[in-house]
């Protein structure tokens, strides 16, 4: 390390480019959503506002997804609120069920919400 040379310039910035970790966050989220539309349509939540509060907050996170994928700061918006949501939640279950199902979710959801929120995918995002 020559503290004289000269440092090179950071690689630019490339928007418009999807990262790996863009495109696999969409995938989990679009599983997970997928899944509890199908449990509320089985009366998993049960048949009142619960069921229809769950099919509203997957429509909105699949429109979230769908933006997000097409680089939207919007859809960026919606799946980081999701992932941060979708963490709360299941950090709560874990603490009144003591599923470790719930606690492994809600740590990877934690990481992808960290992973949303760095400025390498802010900028990629077009507004």
């Amino acid at each position: 390390m020559n503290p004289d040379a000269p440092e090179s310039p950071p690689p630019p910035i490339v928007t418009g480019d999807i990262l790996p970790g863009m495109a696999a966050i969409s995938m989990f989220l679009l599983l997970v959503t997928m899944l509890n539309a199908f449990a509320a349509l089985r009366g998993i939540f049960g048949t009142g506002a619960a069921k229809y509060g769950i099919f509203g907050v997957c429509t909105l996170l699949v429109v979230g997804v769908f933006g997000f994928l097409r680089l939207r700061r919007w859809g960026w918006a919606l799946v980081t609120a999701g992932c941060l949501v979708m963490a709360l939640g299941d950090i709560y279950y874990f603490s009144h069920s003591h599923v470790a199902f719930f606690i492994v979710r809600g740590l990877l959801e934690l990481c992808f919400f960290l992973y949303l929120i760095r400025p390498q995918v802010r900028e990629r995002l077009r507004s």
